[in-house]
């Protein structure tokens, strides 16, 4: 009993020389285990005479708590010290620069197609928008495209595996085209329901110009560096009593002056041929400065719009006449950026997309 003071001392050196929470408990064991020192000086009271017991007793307790006192002492220390070594391991240097989630930009493609919808805008156009699964009539028969045209073609076009409530061939379409007749007749049913609630007569009674470009997806069998089975254009269409071809030029020359945001460009109508234009012409433009200067470059179809197509959109061919056009917007969008491979556009490529942010 006289050594309980060595043993205490003894036990502090031994859980400070613990240097993991497993050796410390070995350390523990060897005094407070089941068969450690304390517990075998706890048995030995039972052999003292009482009148010793309850001194020895009270000497054993109080050795007991100072070995527990030490013991959780070293486990704290322990504990803080492993706390300490993983918050060193894990720290942030709050005096970094945050690191910024990436922002997105806007596809080329989407930019010109924004760009080309506030232009026309800007002269009194509205912007249409249909289906890109088209009914064989809407996208050929009502464009004046032959029964036998090439386009008509499964090796050309993708047809889909269904007809509408009509029976009619529905396929992917092939141009923006179609829209040009859903918007006039949706355009002249609007004016002439107007005309017979309000009961109008004479002048009052004329249906207003149809101005509209309608941009979207296109689809066609082709796949090359300049082609794509999925690509964007969009089409322009105006059509009144008193539209000519001047009117096409001086909008489609403009347009191209705005777009590019240059005025060196040279515009010229090249006489062709389609079947829902006559006359009709290619549009080509050259510009007078930078790395193509001096080469005609082919941007667009247009023409007159046909007097059969002029039919199917419900008007007169005698009394309303227009145009028509539609240029791809990829084409466009490669010329203003000079991008060479259209194929760029649709590979996702960040290393590509990050140059427009």
């Amino acid at each position: 009993m006289d050594n309980l003071d060595s043993l205490v001392t003894a036990a502090a050196a031994d859980f400070a020389a613990a240097s993991d929470p497993a050796s410390l408990e070995d350390a523990k064991a060897r005094y407070l285990g089941k068969s450690g020192r304390i517990t075998e000086l706890m048995k030995s009271l039972g052999a003292l005479p009482p009148e010793q017991k309850r001194e020895a007793g009270a000497k054993i307790n109080a050795a007991k708590q100072a070995i527990e006192a030490a013991l959780n002492a070293r486990r704290q220390a322990l504990a803080d010290a492993q706390l300490a070594a993983r918050l060193a391991a894990e720290a942030i240097d709050v005096t970094l620069p945050g690191r910024a989630r990436g922002a997105g930009v806007i596809h080329p493609v989407m930019r010109s197609w924004m760009r080309i919808e506030e232009i026309f805008a800007s002269i009194g156009f509205d912007v249409g928008d249909g289906p890109e699964i088209e009914t064989d009539w809407y996208n050929f028969s009502a464009l004046n495209n032959p029964e036998n045209h090439p386009a008509r073609s499964m090796q050309d076009t993708f047809y889909v595996d269904m007809k509408d409530a009509d029976g009619r061939l529905l396929c992917l379409r092939t141009h923006t085209s179609p829209m040009q007749v859903r918007y006039a007749r949706a355009h002249v049913a609007k004016h002439e329901a107007k005309v017979a609630a309000e009961e109008l007569t004479g002048a009052a009674a004329d249906m207003p110009e149809i101005r509209v470009i309608v941009p979207g997806r296109t689809y066609r069998v082709d796949s090359d560096a300049t082609h794509s089975p999925m690509f964007h254009q969009f089409e322009g269409l105006w059509i009144g009593s008193d539209v000519s071809f001047a009117d096409l030029k001086s909008v489609y020359t403009a347009f191209l002056h705005a777009f590019f945001e240059r005025d060196d460009i040279v515009v010229r109508f090249r006489p062709s041929y389609f079947p829902f234009t006559e006359p009709s012409a290619e549009v080509d433009m050259m510009f007078e400065d930078g790395p193509l200067k001096g080469r005609w470059l082919e941007i667009a179809g247009s023409g007159q719009v046909h007097p059969t197509v002029v039919r199917n959109y419900g008007l007169d061919p005698e009394k309303y006449v227009g145009f028509a056009f539609g240029s791809g917007l990829e084409r466009l969008t490669m010329l203003r950026y000079g991008v060479e491979d259209l194929r760029l556009f649709f590979e996702g490529d960040l290393r590509f997309l990050e140059q427009f942010r």
